[in-house]
């Protein structure tokens, strides 16, 4: 883990932002056991597997990760809801217009607060079992089940592709292919949110180490994310932390908005365009 107290920061004049200089070398081995050579024979079959087993019993398995902090989950999901409704309507005049996709949906944890806010909400999955306990709590969702490689939707079908703390249980093999396909199924001029754990903040490594959810979880850097985007054809790339204090209230948001230029933030999100032509 890099030490941030003597951090230096470099500009990144395409992007627009200041990320960290690549750290050199870390006091513990933890990149070590995250690094994308880390369980390479993961399959897609088997996440889907893992989380069809524990469906179930998945908040109780996740509050109890979190119990440390002092808040339940249900705290960090309005945050980022939050955020998912404030950057749609910064990009777009009117969310009741939109076909709107949450990719890697599991349960449904952000559709209870999404009802009524766009055209059509719809939520897929690779776990069939959460999938269905999804659709069972939320009606007005339109759910579908995938095998983690193609989307089963049309080319341009969605204004906003978002995916919430999924991309670090994909097997690294086919990252590209998933930032591929939400390319595919955004349309021209939509927009592409994604939240991930900050593998640089203490506090998230420990719960990534201690949630047997995370078992054969990889997490991406901030900056390999922008390239993996850029890189795919999105336009307007950015990442800012989040959760760098707890947002109750208006001054704490305010204070993690401005310290979302740090890389201190407990998660981070990106937030792409693509092209309109």
């Amino acid at each position: 883990m890099r030490d941030h107290t003597r951090a230096e920061f470099l500009p990144d004049a395409r992007l627009g932002v200041w990320h960290p200089r690549q750290p050199r070398a870390y006091c513990c081995d933890w990149r070590v056991g995250m690094s994308e050579q880390k369980n390479p024979q993961v399959t897609q079959e088997q996440v889907a597997a893992d989380f069809d087993n524990v469906a179930g019993d998945y908040e109780e398995k996740i509050n109890s990760a979190l119990a440390f902090a002092g808040r339940e989950h249900s705290f960090y999901i309005d945050v980022k809801r939050e955020h998912i409704l404030r950057l749609g309507r910064e990009h777009f005049s009117d969310l009741t217009e939109l076909d709107v996709l949450d990719l890697g949906c599991g349960l449904g944890a952000y559709h209870s607060g999404l009802e009524g806010k766009f055209r059509e909400l719809h939520g897929i999955d690779v776990s069939a079992q959460s999938v269905e306990l999804a659709a069972a709590r939320h009606p007005f969702v339109h759910y579908s089940t995938f095998d983690g490689v193609r989307l089963p939707y049309r080319d341009g079908q969605f204004s906003i592709v978002f995916t919430v703390c999924v991309m670090h249980h994909v097997p690294p093999p086919q990252w590209t292919q998933f930032v591929a396909d939400m390319f595919r199924v955004t349309k021209p001029g939509g927009l592409v949110l994604v939240f991930e754990h900050n593998p640089y903040n203490p506090a998230t490594q420990y719960i990534v180490k201690t949630c047997d959810i995370d078992k054969d979880a990889v997490l991406l850097r901030p900056g390999k994310l922008r390239r993996m985007f850029a890189d795919a054809g999105f336009a307007k790339v950015e990442t800012k932390t989040i959760i760098s204090v707890p947002p109750a209230g208006p001054y704490l948001s305010r204070l993690d908005s401005f310290l979302g230029y740090l890389p201190f933030g407990a998660q981070y999100y990106l937030s792409g365009v693509k092209p309109s032509s």
